[in-house]
């Protein structure tokens, strides 16, 4: 890893240290620092436990437990220097102890975690958040024998690399990230990289699995609330279309409970909310950069008045600041579940989503100006 020195167009290499010269432990700091930025480790992960020890008929800790996107398990076992030669026996001791773990008793689990290190919460809640889901009832947690293990070390041993190998010729998606911290004076950085799978190995694997989960969603047994959403996108799209919102014309039914269209800004987009409790309008800011999406916001929030008296309501304004992405919402409940309500609430979504886009679209337009020309986040 090389410093940059654009005054002198010269690099200059860091020195790379071992964590044990640094005076740096597992538990105290590497721990710690990927339970604060679990995406340090490449993806979306809700870290619900640290040293979780509820197995039965044993004393023995893991290191940090995760949900994926897909409401995966993932057992994070964290190494310094030196992986050990064990480290894959003892996660697969816990990948096993996991397994049989209920959604009560992983709600459960998060809840304690949130109470004792982040000030409390709703652990229900926060995973209907991170999985983007309305009801935890519409998901399973932790199916099947689908757990993940993660590796983490600055080297690790023959054994352990061979051994992750072998399990993920198996179908068992375990992987291996080299940590590697490094000084520069006085300060000290960390350099967290994938070592198996190799990232263009991980992105085939990741697609082929998407097919195969694709496929067999095809091929299963739709859930009612599926059912239902499909019909209703199906009802809502020939009515917004009918309505002269061209922006959904490309675009089909979904199972989905959201329906998005473009704003014209890259990763802004406008949001139809369908769910059994009520209907939703909303702009989702959602670039790839956390700054650049809260710096959206609050541009848009420095004109709120003149956007609610063009749009004629007041609106929900969700900063989000502890998420990369923020939102502006307006809803009505609705009995969402009652096809008797649709035309109803079909009708509600087109005035109110047209609403939005003339109370927001000149001031996108305008920001977007801005990005382009790099004179935000100034």
């Amino acid at each position: 890893m090389f410093q940059v020195d654009l005054s002198k167009n010269r690099i200059q290499k860091l020195e790379e240290r071992r964590f044990s010269d640094l005076n740096l432990r597992e538990r105290e700091h590497l721990q710690e620092w990927l339970a604060g930025q679990p995406d340090a480790l490449g993806e979306e992960l809700l870290i619900i436990q640290k040293e979780f020890d509820g197995f039965a008929d044993t004393r023995e800790r893991l290191d940090l437990l995760a949900l994926d996107k897909d409401g995966q398990l993932v057992v994070i076992e964290n190494k310094l220097d030196d992986s050990g030669r064990d480290v894959t026996w003892q996660a697969l001791k816990y990948t096993a102890y996991v397994s049989g773990l209920t959604k009560t008793q992983i709600i459960d689990i998060y809840q304690q975690y949130l109470d004792r290190y982040c000030g409390g919460g709703n652990a229900a809640a926060q995973i209907c958040e991170f999985l983007d889901v309305e009801e935890l009832g519409e998901v399973i947690l932790n199916p099947g024998n689908d757990q993940r293990l993660i590796f983490i070390a600055a080297n690790f041993r023959k054994e352990v690399t061979s051994t992750v190998l072998w399990l993920r010729e198996h179908r068992i998606d375990a992987r291996c990230f080299k940590v590697v911290p490094y000084v520069f004076g006085e300060e000290l950085f960390v350099d967290i990289q994938p070592v198996i799978p190799t990232p263009e190995a991980a992105d085939f694997m990741i697609g082929m699995a998407e097919k195969e989960t694709e496929a067999k969603t095809v091929q299963g047994v739709q859930r009612r609330s599926h059912k239902l959403r499909l019909e209703f996108w199906t009802q809502a799209l020939d009515a917004l279309r009918a309505r002269g919102l061209s922006r959904y014309n490309n675009i089909s039914p979904t199972k989905d409970h959201w329906l998005s269209s473009g704003t014209g800004v890259s990763g802004v987009v406008y949001n139809l909310i369908y769910s059994k409790d009520e209907a939703r309008v909303e702009l989702s800011i959602q670039k790839a950069d956390k700054a650049e999406n809260k710096w959206l916001f609050d541009e848009l929030e420095s004109k709120r008045d003149e956007i609610e008296k063009e749009f004629g309501a007041e609106l929900n304004w969700k900063r989000m600041g502890e998420k990369k992405s923020s939102r502006i919402e307006y809803a009505k409940p609705f009995d969402g579940f009652n096809r008797e309500n649709w035309p109803e609430m079909i009708e509600w979504l087109g005035q109110y989503i047209a609403k939005l886009d003339g109370a927001l679209g000149d001031q996108l337009k305008r920001l977007n100006q801005s990005l382009k020309s790099g004179e935000n986040l100034v």
